[in-house]
């Protein structure tokens, strides 16, 4: 029983830890989508705290709990309450581990449009951009990523 335990809470970990959303994902539904693309420079960042939302970890933890309690043993009202229990526990764990994983720090970048206009981008920082930076605005599907480092001479062109 505690190697099925082991095994089951294991795999719900290994599913758990996929490669999170950056600045350079993007979903397979946007494959192939046109993007609009404007000229920028960066102002200022600031550092925000980028959380899950718990769905997932509490549904799978939830399931996962359940069929393992129910496996107790005994009679069917131990299978039933160790079931119960177990969704309950394995609910507040598979949120607590989802929430940990999902945790992550951003940037909100505020930048200056060609146009003169202001806008702000939430993302994580791997292209390690920097206040007065000249980048590229990527705006596909509602969401804008900053895309790159422009040389400023092409700035206005």
């Amino acid at each position: 029983m505690k190697k099925f335990l082991t095994v089951i809470f294991s795999a719900f970990l290994l599913t758990a830890c996929g490669v999170g959303n950056t600045n350079t994902t993007y979903q397979s539904y946007q494959l192939g989508s046109q993007g609009v693309i404007e000229k920028g420079r960066i102002l200022e960042m600031n550092p925000v705290q980028i959380k899950g939302d718990n769905a997932i970890g509490t549904l799978a933890g939830a399931g996962i709990g359940g069929a393992a309690g129910s496996m107790i043993g005994g009679n069917t009202a131990v299978n039933i309450i160790g079931g119960i229990a177990g969704a309950v526990v394995g609910g507040m764990v598979g949120s607590a581990a989802e929430q940990a994983i999902t945790k992550d720090t951003a940037y909100e970048f505020v930048v200056e449009k060609s146009n003169g206009q202001l806008v702000s981008v939430v993302q994580t920082n791997e292209l390690n951009l920097r206040p007065g930076d000249y980048v590229l605005l990527n705006r596909i599907d509602g969401s804008t990523r900053i895309r790159s480092r422009l040389q400023t001479s092409n700035y206005y062109r």
